[in-house]
């Protein structure tokens, strides 16, 4: 790729950028510039445009992806991470659905596996209910389910609808199990980046019957800028079998329900628990 990046316009060279490390998840700038065979004030420029749309976050001397205390990935480098685990709690929440049921799925991509298993329809009738615009594509045409698109103002970094219309939306249903997934789950609280979509999934928690919080084990012991809502809003937790011992105990301590959820070459499918009540 070495000196190609001189050649390319701004806008090429940066939807370049924007997928290398969406791919790698981090670089340095120094790195960037040999790869891309400019200077490493253009590299700066270009980086700054992309930390300006979100898509990254800028550190000293390079570039991540990966979320902070006050950054949310870029949906596209979601997709890409954590699949096999997040398989894992998508195939235990199924057993929390019923045909005839009402169904929240928020703008995660743990949710969007849901989406992914109830496309094969082997769960009908069913309504669905997201604001996820990846989630509406997979289910759009899907017979035997009735989908619910949430309107709101369009994210292109969460592929997602949001806004005060959005909440507004949400607040005229009810549905019958929702499944939220958050950034941070730490000390009895679920954690997020971002004001504006905490707002939306505080509004999903109002309006289910049942709420499920979906976690991967990175998610446990990590905070995040906003505090989304009590783990005891929630009816149930599933995270992994990559979470730690202590991860669990934090769990114990907050009297949180879960279930350990087995990844494909993780412990037997038995190995799980409900945290004390």
């Amino acid at each position: 790729m070495s000196g190609t990046g001189a050649q390319q316009g701004p806008a090429a060279r940066q939807a370049a950028l924007t997928e290398l490390v969406l791919a790698e998840g981090s670089a340095s700038a120094a790195e960037l510039a040999e790869r891309f065979g400019v200077s490493l004030m253009t590299i700066h420029r270009d980086l700054d445009e992309l930390e300006r749309q979100g898509v990254v976050r800028k550190f000293r001397g390079g570039v991540t992806a990966q979320p902070s205390g006050v950054f949310e990935s870029n949906v596209q480098y979601r997709l890409k991470t954590m699949r096999p685990q997040k398989a894992a709690l998508a195939e235990r929440a199924m057993r929390r659905i019923e045909p005839g049921m009402a169904v929240l799925l928020d703008d995660s991509t743990s949710a969007l596996e849901i989406a992914r298993r109830l496309r094969l329809g082997e769960i009908t009738p069913l309504t669905v209910v997201t604001n996820f615009l990846e989630a509406i594509n997979l289910l759009a045409d899907q017979r035997g389910i009735h989908l619910v698109a949430l309107g709101g103002d369009y994210d292109p970094l969460h592929s997602s609808f949001l806004g005060v219309s959005c909440v507004e939306a949400v607040g005229q249903l009810r549905v019958d199990v929702g499944f939220v997934s958050t950034s941070g789950v730490h000390g009895g609280y679920a954690y997020h980046q971002e004001q504006h979509i905490v707002s939306v999934k505080r509004a999903m928690l109002d309006i289910a019957a049942r709420n499920v919080l979906l976690a991967d084990h990175t998610k446990l012991g990590r905070v995040a800028l906003h505090r989304v809502a009590p783990l005891s809003r929630f009816d149930l937790l599933l995270v992994d079998d990559g979470a730690t011992p202590e991860a669990l105990r934090d769990l114990d301590e907050h009297k949180v329900p879960y279930e350990v959820c087995a990844t494909a070459a993780g412990p037997r499918e038995g190995d799980d628990r409900a945290g004390a009540t």
